[in-house]
Parts: structure tokens; sequence; C-alpha cells
């Protein structure tokens, strides 16, 4: 069933690059231009890498936002990439996550980024159970997600797939990707059994709410 899911996602993804791009670029998503973007870009640069990769670059705005570091990106949307090899900045390739888990991509990256980028099930999992084949000993994976206590909304707290929704998004987005949810416990687990020591958990807030818009956690592979 999982695997079936993780599917949707992909084909959800393939039918709305162009309204994506629009919308990332075009600075449509509240959130994003008032918190998390800048999160996220903080975020690695406290790490002070001289190599990274953005795995689930989208149309690669954050390879574009850190032009000191030297980045790939990947996604197994080939519109995305396209997008993002158009823009430049950076060295984009269309990979799964599926093929980064069976070693397809050979790096030993500084730190590796999944921005908003993880909402499957197996595929999460395995992605970050690879994390030595794309990061040195020493490196630092960091995720940016929903923030599980404001998106669980009125649903039970426990792992799950959940539906899909573009609320607040343009009419151009069609059939939304389900999600699976994680805890916050779940999040923490994961890291741990993939090897990664968290070092870090921030929770940025709006600056209007006070709420937590998302979630940062970082990992460290040991030496």
């Amino acid at each position: 069933m999982s695997g079936l899911t993780d599917a949707r996602i992909v084909e959800s993804w393939s039918r709305n690059t162009d309204p994506w791009v629009a919308a990332v670029r075009g600075r449509e998503i509240a959130s994003r231009a008032l918190v998390t973007d800048a999160a996220i870009v903080e975020a690695v640069r406290s790490c002070a890498p001289r190599t990274g990769v953005d795995l689930g670059c989208g149309e690669g705005w954050l390879i574009r936002a850190l032009p000191e570091i030297s980045m790939v990106g990947v996604d197994a949307i080939a519109g995305l990439v396209e997008a993002a090899r158009a823009s430049g900045g950076g060295d984009f390739r269309v990979l799964s996550y599926e093929e980064i888990a069976a070693g397809e991509l050979q790096l030993a990256a500084d730190v590796a980024v999944c921005n908003f980028s993880l909402i499957g099930e197996a595929s999460t999992a395995n992605l970050l159970r690879a994390a030595p084949r794309y990061l040195r000993p020493g490196g630092t994976l960091i995720v940016q997600t929903v923030h599980p206590l404001m998106a669980c909304g009125d649903a039970p707290y426990v792992d799950g797939w959940r539906e899909g929704s573009w609320a607040g998004f343009s009419s151009a987005f069609t059939d939304a990707p389900p999600w699976y949810f994680r805890t916050l416990a779940s999040w923490v687990a994961l890291f741990v059994d993939s090897g990664l020591r968290v070092t870090s958990l921030k929770e940025p807030v709006h600056p209007d709410t006070g709420k937590p818009v998302s979630l940062i956690l970082m990992g460290q592979l040991p030496l």
C-alpha cells in the first residue's frame, strides 16, 4: 500500500509542475515568504558547508539562495529539474528517492537538505537510511517539514496517511497528493534508527500568530 501511495505523490507533482514553479517564484506561499525560506537557509549556513545536496530540490530556489556552496539538486520530477537547470546555480539531476536509496547518487556532501520534500512513508525512511551514500562521515542531514502539532488538525496524533489539499493555493493546482503524517517522536526515532545523531531541533514561529510554522531537524552521521 505504501509503495502505491508514494507513487501517487510523484504522479500528482508531475501534473502540478507549472503552478508550483509559478507559486514559488512569485512568492505566493505566505509561510515561506515570512518564515520557512529564511529558516532553512539559516540552518544550512549554520553548518558552514562547502558542498551540499538538495534532495527534492524542486525548481532549485534553495540552491540559488546559497551561491557560496557547491550544490547538487535532485528531484524525481523532470519538469521541476528542467526549470531548475534553466535558472542555473547548481548541478541538477533527475533521480527518485528509490534510486538514491539504491546508491545511484554517489556523493560525499557536507550537508544534505530536505526542505518540505519528505511526504512519503517508505520512500522517506529509505532515503534517510541511505544517508551514508550521499553524506560524508560527520556530515549533516537537515529536514524541514510541517510542524506535527499544527498539521495534525482534528485527526488523532498518530502516524498515518492523510489526504492532500491545495487549500490556499491557486486554482491551477489539481489532484493534491496524499502525505504521510509523522509525530515529533516518530521523526526523532527515524533519525536515530537511520544512524543520525540529532544535533538540533528548531520550531520556526509565525511572526503574527506566535505559533510554530515548521519543524527543522538536524542530524549528524558518525565520523
